[in-house]
């Protein structure tokens, strides 16, 4: 008797695999079909039959890896650590000291390193208008750089040559007129009372001994690292500023890609606006710096000294330092005078002295004024902050960073604040 063909599909099928958590040996329903309306005792023979199917095997594997993965081989998993434990508490935050200590360390051992690559940067950006008026002429990127760059060369090879040939003469000078300066004092009759009232003659001659001498000699040794150091700095500063000024579009375009897009065309602007203003300061400074040089060699002219253009190139040049340019300047320029002559010295020194504050109080406010758009308060009280708080770094950046101040208050917080 042949077996009738089922008219249904099969009524054991063994599950997916990716159904690892459902639960074990429990078949599915078996669909009927409409047509049938006897049992088929052959089909139920079957069903009783042993399934030998190596897929039903891999299923059985399969469930009991997920039941090992929800207990655990030695247990299941207890809740996850309280994060707002004491223990774990004082664990992070013992973590986070460690840490931010590691990164003060870092920060204080390369600050020399840092203050030269923000120097760098700072001057790349006040250049940059130089370079985007030279490519507005069609020079390309690369030459434009190039132009720049070998004018600031020249410039500050102008300033050392300028500086070197009258300060060897001047000095050397100064030290052969020592002795008829002594001579002069020592004619003097009030001089004499207080050298003699004072015993200023012995002290001076029990103080030069041995170890005045080391002093010195050691403070000659100190004098030559600080002047190698110098130099280095300044090379180092001038390729860097070189680099920058070269990728200087690149690396505006890498920072603007990491500002949100819904708020990229504002910031921007925003920066743009920034950067020009302190494109605006480095121009402000140069015409303070111009101003400064001419004035010394008027004054050069007038007293007769020597080198009156050398000695105007080195002020000019050392004005633009901030914090002690201008007094260096200074020094060297009173330096030539006193070895022209006593009142010659003195005169240089008392000018320098009224030039600097008018230079400070009257100068620099109204030439940032029009250049940087700064009051005169905020930009006689930023110089002063900048300098007092951060030194050299600080007069460089104080008056742009009024400027970027302003700008965002005037754009940004007030505007906020009135939309509230």
């Amino acid at each position: 008797m042949s077996r009738p063909p089922r008219s249904g599909p099969p009524d054991w099928r063994p599950r997916p695999r990716g159904d690892s958590f459902a639960p074990r040996n429990v078949r599915p329903a078996r669909s009927t079909p409409a047509t049938a309306s006897v049992e088929d005792p052959v089909a139920r023979e079957d069903d009783d039959l042993p399934v030998n199917d190596p897929a039903q095997h891999d299923d059985e594997s399969l469930d009991v890896a997920a039941e090992e993965h929800l207990e655990g081989r030695f247990g299941r998993p207890g809740p996850p650590i309280d994060r707002r434990n004491p223990f774990m508490l004082g664990l992070l935050g013992g973590l986070g000291v460690i840490v931010a200590y590691a990164i003060f360390l870092g920060v204080r051992n390369a600050a020399s390193i840092l203050v030269l690559i923000f120097i760098a940067l700072f001057l790349a950006i006040g250049l940059n208008p130089a370079v985007v008026r030279l490519r507005k002429l069609g020079i390309p990127r690369g030459l434009a750089v190039t132009i720049v760059a070998l004018a600031v060369v020249c410039l500050l090879a102008g300033g050392i040559v300028a500086l070197i040939p009258p300060l060897i003469s001047q000095t050397t000078q100064l030290i052969d007129n020592v002795p008829d300066y002594i001579q002069s004092l020592q004619r003097n009759e009030t001089i004499n009372d207080l050298v003699t009232r004072y015993d200023i003659l012995n002290k001076v001659t029990s103080a030069l001994n041995a170890g005045t001498v080391g002093n010195v000699a050691g403070g000659v040794v100190g004098v030559g690292r600080m002047v190698a150091g110098t130099i280095f700095n300044l090379l180092t500063v001038l390729v860097l500023t070189i680099y920058f000024m070269a990728s200087f579009d690149r690396i505006r375009e890498r920072a603007y890609t990491l500002v949100p897009a819904s708020r990229r065309v504002r910031v921007r602007l925003l920066t743009d606006e920034i950067l020009t203003k302190v494109g605006a300061y480095m121009v402000g400074a140069i015409s303070i710096a111009v101003l400064a040089g001419a004035s010394t060699w008027l004054l050069a002219v007038i007293l007769g000294l020597a080198y009156p253009f050398a000695l105007a190139v080195v002020v000019a040049v050392t004005d633009l330092i901030p914090q002690i340019g201008a007094t260096l300047g200074a020094i060297i320029v009173s330096l030539v005078g006193f070895a022209s002559s006593l009142s010659d010295g003195i005169v240089c020194a008392a000018f320098f002295i009224v030039y600097q504050q008018l230079e400070n109080y009257l100068i620099y406010p109204n030439v940032m004024r029009r250049s940087v758009k700064v009051s005169d308060v905020a930009a006689v009280v930023a110089a002063l902050l900048g300098v007092s708080l951060f030194g050299v770094v600080g007069a460089l950046v104080a008056i742009p960073m009024v400027a970027a101040i302003q700008l965002i208050m005037r754009e940004v917080v007030v505007p906020s604040q009135e939309a509230r």
